[in-house]
């Protein structure tokens, strides 16, 4: 019988022992709130694996519930086929352990804003840094998605500082492509380049800010909401002539009081105090009109009042209360 021949396949064929891992293989995703999800979506959109880390398996599925809601608006809207949904979901995990992070090149921290005070407390958010660091690669890029923290603050206290940086998705809308990157004072070129890089892979465009607190964005949006604001207690105009005003005259897309309600009044009222308490300017301490909605948990979109009424997401009317 002739000598049976045995060589190694992967020379010839698609695996390879050595074959060198992609740059951004998987993504990690601490917290999936408003903002958690949204990058999710969009990272496993873009064909990236991505695994997300909460605290109670509660949150996990209800993170999968809404998610799986935003795709079958697409589905419905011709923007997505059910087929692209199913491989979409099958490129995220949920977890509840931080280890399961250990493989990902690049992870955000995302943790979400306490309902009572609507703060993310600092403290935290370094913590969560520690802990990523404690199981990725030195390699791992660690970033965080905050208008109103210093990222070279939450970077402080780690062993390699240089491969912090601090992102931002302006909004959570299919249109806004634009992504603020924030170096730390530790940040190196390189770490740097690589998020340059994760935005194109995710057709994301960038603009590079300087540690600044809410960063370009905000600090822009809250000055035109808080005037916008007073306009109305002074009854210069009404809220829709207002936000028809923007739309037009300065082409934004949105209304700013449209804006307002799909960015959150429980987020922008915490980072509007936080920014005065930076800067001591009134421009940035929230209008009455805001605080009004606030106090009375009428938040915008996500639960169907704030400056507009809505009804599966859309706008039925102004809302009375003003």
């Amino acid at each position: 019988m002739a000598e049976t021949i045995i060589e190694p396949i992967e020379p010839y064929g698609l695996f390879s022992k050595n074959k060198q891992k992609s740059l951004f293989s998987k993504i990690g995703v601490v917290g999936a709130g408003r903002d958690g999800r949204n990058i999710i979506r969009l990272t496993s959109s873009a064909g990236l694996e991505v695994i997300f880390i909460e605290d109670f398996q509660e949150r996990i599925d209800f993170a999968f519930e809404r998610i799986s809601e935003g795709l079958d608006s697409r589905i419905e809207n011709w923007g997505l086929t059910p087929g692209e949904k199913k491989a979409i979901l099958g490129r995220i995990k949920g977890s509840l352990n931080y280890n399961d992070l250990k493989d990902c090149d690049f992870v955000i921290e995302c943790i979400r804003y306490d309902k009572e005070t609507g703060e993310r407390d600092t403290f935290l958010r370094k913590e969560a840094f520690k802990k990523i660091e404690s199981v990725v690669s030195p390699e791992a890029i660690i970033a965080t998605n905050a208008t109103t923290v210093i990222i070279s603050e939450l970077a402080s206290e780690l062993q390699h500082k240089e491969r912090c940086v601090s992102i931002h998705f302006p909004v959570a809308h299919s249109d806004a492509k634009i992504l603020e990157v924030v170096k730390s004072i530790y940040t190196s070129e390189e770490v740097y380049n690589k998020v340059l890089l994760f935005a194109k892979l995710i057709k994301y465009e960038t603009i590079e800010v300087h540690e600044s607190n809410g960063l370009v964005s905000m600090r822009l949006m809250v000055s035109i909401l808080n005037e916008a604001c007073q306009m109305v207690l002074e009854n210069v105009s009404s809220m829709q002539s207002i936000d028809r005003l923007t739309e037009v005259v300065y082409g934004m897309r949105i209304g700013v009081f449209k804006m307002a309600d799909i960015i959150g009044i429980e987020k922008i009222v915490p980072l509007m105090e936080e920014m005065f308490n930076e800067y001591g300017d009134k421009k940035y301490k929230p209008s009455p009109l805001l605080w009004r909605l606030y106090r009375t948990q009428q938040l915008g979109t996500h639960n169907g009042k704030g400056f507009y009424l809505y009804k599966d997401g859309k706008i039925t009317g102004p809302n009375p209360f003003f």
